[in-house]
């Protein structure tokens, strides 16, 4: 059987698909699909396998001519190019199976695939594979329990071209111990975070180093010190690996903003070659973390905690959002300094969105305040609940935030203070590798940036600062310059799009 893996489109116009930084380096997408990878691996090595990610290629009329069945995974915010797939697969007369997160926020007949798998497939992919061989399988699949996942096998890369991303993926646990009202993470995978064995994740290290990777790696973890000492024998054992094979790999995950309050785990991510981490700080509005449930972010100094993991060489991307209840005028102001104060270059600033699912749609719900599905997509000014914030104020505040933090002046100032009190400056130095991507990206960068673009004044004044005050951390400055030219970008177009 000619089984068909399909990843749809993620849209342009967010800040998540780096489009812009992508270009100085001749990359298509940020990462591969590491979900449809290792549920290939899960298939019967008999079936032949074909993976199109859409982000990186076209999905071609050949294509659907070899399948015999198409297998989708998408999150919420490809919901529109999955439906174009689902559409061009039932003109070829071609069954569909569709995974991942979206089947948990969307019900089935939604989806109008002809098979729809609910939850993780470790569990379910057994009675799918035997199913589908004898034409017997069913419009619904729901994973009876989360599994473990001691037997998930390494993904399948020999489906992708590795050249065509900035970013291979890795995933070592699932799961977050947290409650956070608006998060979706902890409805489909749980609150108890499930680990690989440590062996398991190092032949994945390996399997990626025998293919020829060096480079970024993102362990997709949904709160990768969800388990904080189980993440502290991964990173033991990353850390020897690292050394045995001359640091080949920088790693970046996902963690709560507790991993300020523990030094030994700060040293050991250091160590291990950690470089950055995205946490979800969300709001300095206080009773608005307190009734989202964000109790962690809590009875704390914020920026305190972040300088606490930034001393250690590690640059912080923060997610931030606008448009809780307790959310008042000053907010967008509020929120505008604590970004520019944290020295968080990366703020990946959105509109709050009540996702199907979670605890606040429901809350929602009864309060018949949901207005639309979500789109997934929290970057766009758009909003799918009513908020207690007249909604025009909301949308032109949080317009006005993003023209504020990523501005050129503001931009640079936050990454040069982050550079200022880095001290692992030579680490980082020692981790950076030349390659050809990375000149590239340099030059592409000097002259894109230096020569065209409007704001050339800024950059040069900036990459002078750089060469000259923080010069073994120079690489990690002109990464972030390509980085805000993404930013100021797509800034530039939800600033601009029409409510």
């Amino acid at each position: 059987m000619n089984v068909l893996l399909v990843y749809p489109g993620i849209p342009d116009n967010t800040y998540w698909s780096f489009r812009y930084a992508l270009s100085f380096q001749g990359k298509r997408a940020a990462q591969p699909p590491l979900g449809l990878m290792t549920v290939a691996a899960m298939l019967p090595s008999t079936w032949p396998k074909r993976l199109v990610d859409m982000n990186v290629e076209s999905l071609r009329d050949s294509h659907l001519a070899w399948a015999d069945v198409v297998l989708v995974s998408a999150m919420l915010v490809q919901r529109e190019s999955l439906a174009a797939v689902i559409t061009r697969c039932r003109e070829h007369g071609l069954r569909t199976v569709v995974g991942g997160p979206i089947t948990s926020s969307l019900p089935p007949s939604v989806l109008g695939a002809d098979h729809v798998v609910i939850g993780e497939a470790e569990d379910i992919m057994p009675s799918l594979v035997r199913d589908l061989e004898t034409g017997s399988a069913h419009p619904v699949y729901q994973a009876p329990e989360r599994p473990s996942l001691d037997h998930t096998p390494p993904p399948d890369l020999s489906l992708i071209r590795m050249h065509r991303y900035s970013t291979m993926t890795l995933q070592y646990s699932r799961g977050c111990p947290y409650q956070c009202e608006f998060c979706d993470i902890i409805e489909i995978y749980g609150r108890k975070p499930r680990t690989k064995p440590i062996p398991r994740v190092l032949s994945e290290l390996d399997q990626l180093h025998a293919a020829g990777w060096r480079g970024a790696i993102f362990l997709v973890d949904d709160n990768f010190i969800g388990n904080r000492q189980r993440a502290k024998a991964l990173l033991l054992e990353l850390t020897a690996w690292q050394m045995r094979h001359h640091h080949p790999f920088r790693f970046t995950t996902e963690a709560s903003l507790n991993l300020a309050d523990d030094s030994e785990l700060l040293q050991l991510f250091e160590a291990a070659g950690f470089t950055s981490v995205f946490l979800g700080i969300e709001t300095p509005n206080e009773s608005a973390l307190i009734t989202a449930r964000k109790l962690q972010n809590t009875g704390r100094d914020l920026l305190a905690s972040i300088r606490a993991i930034q001393l250690h060489g590690i640059e912080v991307m923060g997610g931030f959002i606008l448009g809780f209840d307790t959310d008042c005028e000053d907010i967008f102001d509020r929120l505008a300094d604590f970004i520019q104060s944290s020295a968080i270059p990366i703020a990946m600033v959105g509109l709050l969105q009540a996702v199907p699912g979670t605890r606040l749609y429901r809350r929602l719900v009864e309060e018949g305040r949901i207005l639309a599905t979500s789109t997934g997509n929290n970057t766009a000014a758009q909003l799918n609940f009513l908020p207690r914030m007249n909604p025009s104020s909301l949308i032109e505040g949080y317009r006005g935030v993003l023209r504020q933090i990523y501005s050129c002046d503001a931009y640079y100032e936050r990454v040069t203070r982050f550079l200022s009190q880095c001290q692992s400056a030579t680490r980082l130095q020692r981790r950076a590798r030349l390659s050809l991507t990375s000149l590239r990206a340099l030059f592409s960068s000097l002259f894109r940036q230096g020569i065209l673009d409007r704001h050339r004044l800024a950059y040069w004044r900036f990459v002078l600062t750089a060469a000259t005050r923080y010069r073994r951390s120079f690489g990690t400055a002109m990464t972030l310059a390509v980085m805000g030219y993404h930013f100021q970008r797509i800034t530039d177009q939800l600033c601009n799009q029409r409510s």
